[in-house]
């Protein structure tokens, strides 16, 4: 249900009680997946004062600069479901849980985004008393109790999809977990102090506006265009959620009045779907249904897009439908991986599947050396013998995803400067809200659109 993408290259994943309300606060695991061993490790759950796991169900979550994933909310209680305001850290590298100050009231299905500074804000989410949260607020280690909150907000939905622009506003897409809140597609600035509230801006001309339920939304590749895609999703107004749509739509967040414009249709209508940035800088379409969490109307043919031609490829069939709870990530070699499906309570996919791109199979450029440390603004040198014939040099974050949204992905162009033989000489943006501090998969990519495998390296 929850996965991320460690800078260690290990996949993790964790799913506290699982949408099974007689695993509440009984012990559950998590699991850290060596993608290149093929094994997996299992760690205990964090505990509670009184030590009874902290359900960790239908949290959110975003890397912090270091690599640690900072994970806030989850369950208190099931039907009708209350927010937990624990707040806790994962570790890659000891693979273990490290606590950390509660936040100042519930979440469960909430958001969380990682800022240009580094600090992490959230938003929505119902709180430990059930009431939709919608008091934002912003975790640092500089504060005296680790959170801060804004004044309220309007009503945005549980796992608003939200994006950091260069200018340091957040936007909401229009996707989300659960009917339409009536909030349209919105731009926030934020304030100087927390006593002053968030201010609001509309983005108008979004198509089918009420289908956002379990749509999914992509910062589109490189993020210095500043365009967001939103993709599909269902219908759950007066709850029902039983009808989907092809619909993408397309905003350009750098006009000085953005609207949503359409974009190809996908050419099947799916919600519960997930979407993923290729290093090739096409976006990756698959999981998903026709018929909310009807595993039987699943959409098996993923769909990859092509900003450049605005087309939709059908691609390779999956083997697993997933629906509800299902995730896809990109992993360090530019495959991808899928997981999960949760159809019905209890019932609960464990097949792991992956997805390789037509570029496996191509001869593929090689990153003989590059800094394992950059900063912004830096001029550095990437050392490959294909260095003629590269035409991208990428930053491609880690995903952390969950519920079709993923707030940390996102692909930096790293501008070529000059080339010889054997290097590339490029400069790293100096814009901290381009590419937030932490961990990013640096990729080479040729003229054919050919990745290289990614090697690691930190932005601070």
């Amino acid at each position: 249900m929850h996965a991320a993408l460690l800078h260690t290259g290990k996949v993790f994943f964790f799913c506290g009680s699982g949408n099974d309300p007689a695993r509440l606060n009984t012990p559950y695991d998590s699991v850290v997946w060596d993608v290149s061993k093929g094994t997996f490790s299992r760690q205990a759950p964090p505990l509670d004062s009184n030590n009874q796991p902290i359900d960790l169900f239908c949290a959110g979550h975003s890397f912090r600069s270091e690599g640690l994933l900072m994970v806030a909310g989850g369950t208190l209680r099931y039907d009708p479901f209350y927010g937990s305001p624990s707040a806790m850290m994962f570790d890659p590298i000891t693979e273990k849980w490290v606590k950390k100050p509660s936040m100042n009231n519930g979440r469960w299905y909430p958001t969380l985004l990682t800022l240009g500074s580094g600090r992490i804000f959230a938003l929505s989410g119902p709180d430990k008393d059930g009431k939709l949260n919608r008091q934002p607020e912003i975790y640092s280690v500089r504060f005296a109790n680790g959170w801060n909150a804004f004044p309220t907000t309007s009503s945005f939905a549980p796992y608003a999809n939200l994006f950091l622009l260069s200018s340091g506003k957040i936007f909401y897409s229009g996707a989300q977990m659960g009917g339409s809140s009536g909030v349209a597609p919105t731009i926030l600035t934020l304030p100087g102090t927390f006593t002053q509230s968030i201010t609001e801006k509309v983005v108008p001309g979004l198509q089918a506006a009420t289908y956002g339920n379990q749509a999914t939304s992509v910062l589109l590749p490189p993020a210095q265009d500043q365009k967001v895609m939103i993709i599909g999703g269902g219908n759950n107004v007066g709850g029902n959620d039983r009808t989907t749509t092809n619909r993408v739509n397309i905003v350009d967040l750098k006009a000085s009045n953005p609207t949503y414009v359409p974009a190809k249709s996908l050419n099947y209508s799916r919600m519960h779907l997930s979407a993923v940035l290729l290093p090739d800088r096409t976006v990756f379409v698959c999981n998903g249904s026709k018929m909310s969490e009807d595993s039987t109307q699943s959409m098996l043919p993923a769909e990859i897009y092509n900003p450049a031609t605005n087309t939709w490829t059908v691609v390779a069939r999956q083997n697993v439908p997933r629906v509800y709870h299902s995730v896809a990530l990109l992993l360090p070699d530019g495959r991808v991986a899928t997981a999960g499906g949760n159809p019905a309570r209890t019932v609960n996919e464990l097949r792991l599947e992956i997805y390789s791109p037509a570029y496996m199979s191509q001869p593929r450029p090689i990153i003989q050396s590059a800094p394992g440390t950059l900063s912004y603004g830096l001029q550095f040198t990437i050392q490959t013998a294909q260095a003629a014939n590269i035409k991208w040099v990428s930053l491609i974050r880690p995903m952390a995803t969950t519920h079709s949204c993923d707030t940390e992905q996102r692909l930096v162009d790293v501008p070529i400067n000059s080339r010889n033989a054997t290097s590339l000489n490029v400069t790293l943006t100096n814009n901290r809200n381009i590419a937030p501090p932490g961990w990013y998969m640096l990729f080479i990519t040729n003229n054919n659109g050919t990745p290289s495998v990614a090697t690691w390296t930190r932005l601070f």
